[in-house]
């Protein structure tokens, strides 16, 4: 595909395309978001930029710029630029692009460059058709998934192509594609009289959940179903937002108590061991759109803060949840959060470990830090062994049952911080502090 063909593509169609299409960036300028890798300095960019690019596979969630990269590519490029989606093409027309492309290798020195939508589609045999291609140099391949490629693309074409991770876009930057699209009088909505009222704008943003074409495609749809008011205007109120979106107001300020009041019952719905109250808190937060991430670190700290040692595999459960939200993202980590959530709720509860901590912290900023005992202090560095450091000390593993009764608290300092309670695991700590301390007497 040459410059002719995209001229050619654009006047087709022209204001008849939907807007997300129209207002697809044509240059590395115009992309809003993934800094991270358009940068400028960043690796891709320069690449793009100096047009010597290698294999790539683009892999993020839908609506974040990964044909837009492909077709800004294509515009920057001197290769011959060839377009399939793996859902409707198979191995012949791989092969058909595949013998155009070393015939113009062979007549023009020239490369193809060929952009495979939804990549992951493809099975074995059609990924294992690009292989000797790619690997020979006559096509340069850039891949478009959805999934994670180190899942769904063959290991061989992984190795001979880069990854980039396209993340979901912030609010701020769905706020500046929103802006674009509402002033933009080309490609945009900048020529119509549009009042986009500031809740509405909220829901749309918040709902469109970073994809950019799904808060295109609902501002569309509530730009072209709303009848202009007796004074000419295109009102977008919240009820029109929440028609275009398909989403339901929420009332939840991020910021503000609906967030802090939902959390607090969230947290002592597990506290109180009510598993259903505790989803239903964990439903109300996902569906307003609170950020996964800050929930999965509640649970971590709930996990310790009410659970402790009653349950020491609750602190493995959410730390386990919070590194699958991280893996899966959403709409799929709705689900490892909801079994950290019901497990911790259904777990034997104990507060002793975080009662003892602050316990401890408020007899150090009452009496200061008292010195180490001589016993407990380090020998092997250099002088201390000539200054007594650590004489005395009792190795427990010398020992029978891996125990020594001596002092491990600084002098004048005689507190028993962790209580253990008798309920779960801690039942057994409990008895074994009692143990020890009757052989001590």
């Amino acid at each position: 595909m040459d410059l002719f063909s995209f001229a050619y593509e654009e006047q087709q169609g022209g204001k008849l395309k939907p807007l997300a299409a129209r207002l697809r960036p044509r240059r590395l300028d115009e992309i809003i978001g993934q800094s991270h890798i358009l940068g400028p300095g960043k690796l891709l960019r320069r690449a793009i930029e100096a047009d010597q690019l290698s294999s790539l596979i683009f892999y993020g969630p839908p609506g974040t710029g990964k044909t837009t990269l492909a077709k800004v590519i294509a515009r920057t490029t001197k290769s011959h630029f060839s377009e399939i989606n793996a859902v409707t093409a198979g191995v012949a027309d791989i092969r058909r692009i595949v013998e155009e492309a070393k015939e113009r290798l062979v007549m023009n020195s020239q490369r193809t460059t060929l952009f495979v939508d939804e990549i992951h589609r493809f099975n074995k045999s059609q990924q294992d058709a690009l292989l000797p291609y790619v690997e020979e140099g006559t096509i340069i391949l850039i891949g478009a998934t959805t999934e994670n490629p180190f899942f769904e693309v063959n290991a061989a074409l992984l190795s001979r192509s880069q990854i980039f991770q396209l993340y979901a876009l912030s609010d701020q930057e769905l706020e500046q594609v929103l802006e674009r699209a509402l002033h933009d009088r080309e490609q945009g909505l900048g020529e119509l009289p549009i009042a986009l009222e500031p809740d509405a704008r909220d829901h749309l943003i918040r709902y469109a959940e970073g994809d950019a074409r799904r808060l295109l495609n609902a501002l569309e749809l509530a730009v072209v179903t709303t009848p202009p008011g007796a004074d000419g205007r295109i009102v977008i109120t919240l009820e029109v937002a929440v028609e275009s979106i398909q989403r339901r107001a929420v009332r939840y300020d991020k910021s503000g108590d609906q967030h802090y009041d939902t959390i607090s019952a969230f947290i002592k719905s597990i506290r109180g061991s009510d598993p259903d109250a505790a989803l239903y808190w964990l439903a109300r937060m996902i569906d307003a759109g609170e950020d996964p991430r800050f929930i999965a670190r509640r649970l971590v700290i709930a996990a310790s803060e009410d659970i402790g040692n009653a349950d020491p595999q609750a602190i493995t459960v959410a730390v386990s949840c919070f590194q699958a939200l991280e893996l899966v993202g959403m709409p799929e980590g709705r689900i490892p959060l909801a079994q950290a959530t019901t497990y911790l709720a259904t777990a034997p509860k104990s507060n002793a470990a975080y009662v003892g901590i602050n316990e401890a912290l408020d007899v150090i900023r009452d009496q200061g830090h008292r010195p180490v005992p001589i016993h407990l202090r380090d020998r092997a560095y250099k002088g201390a062994a000539k200054l007594g450091h650590g004489e005395g000390y009792l190795y427990p593993h010398d020992y029978p049952d891996g125990y020594v009764s001596q002092q491990y608290l600084p002098d004048g300092v005689d507190y028993t911080f962790y209580r253990p309670k008798p309920i779960g695991y801690e039942q057994e700590i409990r008895a074994r502090q009692a143990m020890r301390r009757k052989s001590e007497g």
